[in-house]
């Protein structure tokens, strides 16, 4: 899939846009999992002040990659758009195992481990380099905005 037609994808599936839009690309996709890629810029406003002179991507915003890359994949699954809004509903056993900096590329596998009601449970890994930098389970679900 072309960048084009994967951010049009991105798109389609997710409210998300900059600067809040963390997911670049899409590399795979099936009904059970995704993997996406995102790179960090030194531009990014997140890395401004988080550190001077030795800027990371903070913990909760490669949560969130994680999160909006889960939101893609059930946008597979339920409609969402103008009616409907992924939301977040659950963050469990998150660990940070190695530092993501401006100019890394991050690789963001999100796994789909069970669907009760309306609620998607999902597993996410994020890698730099092939290493894990952070893993979390989460779960989310479709709501309609007020």
């Amino acid at each position: 899939m072309s960048n084009d037609a994967s951010l049009a994808t991105i798109h389609a599936a997710i409210p998300h846009r900059p600067p809040m839009l963390l997911v670049d690309q899409i590399v795979e996709q099936s009904p059970e999992r995704i993997v996406c890629r995102k790179t960090f810029s030194a531009d990014e406003y997140f890395v401004q002040g988080h550190f001077p002179g030795f800027p990371l991507v903070p913990g909760v915003i490669l949560c969130e990659s994680a999160l909006q890359t889960g939101a893609i994949l059930i946008a597979s699954h339920v409609q969402v758009g103008e009616a409907m809004v992924p939301v977040a509903t659950r963050l469990d056993g998150v660990k940070f195992k190695k530092m993501v900096r401006p100019g890394d590329t991050i690789e963001i596998e999100v796994t789909l481990n069970e669907v009760v009601s309306s609620a998607y449970f999902m597993t996410g890994k994020i890698t730099v380099g092939g290493k894990l930098a952070a893993r979390l389970d989460f779960a989310c679900s479709a709501a309609a905005p007020q």
